[in-house]
């Protein structure tokens, strides 16, 4: 149930906060820890292993680390993170 909630909060801030790169990108990581929650809470259900957990958790953090370098070479060749001032995203 918290998951869900979560995730929900997470969508919202992330159709919100589209003015900054940077607090889209931590709404993603929201909601990504959210998704993790829900599946950690299923694997102890069912009694499974967390090997899938450990995938998941290498996977979002090589999507985070991508998303951080987006961010750094934007900055640095425009100077700010607006997502409106470029041209090539809309």
């Amino acid at each position: 149930m918290y998951s869900l909630i979560m995730f929900i909060c997470g969508l919202i801030s992330l159709c919100l906060k589209f003015k900054h790169l940077l607090m889209m990108l931590l709404s993603l990581e929201f909601i990504i820890l959210s998704i993790y929650l829900s599946l950690y809470f299923m694997l102890i259900m069912y009694n499974y292993e967390f090997y899938m957990l450990m995938i998941f958790l290498s996977m979002s953090v090589c999507e985070s680390v991508l998303g951080l370098s987006i961010l750094v070479y934007l900055i640095r060749t425009s100077g700010n993170d607006y997502l409106k001032t470029f041209n090539m995203l809309w």
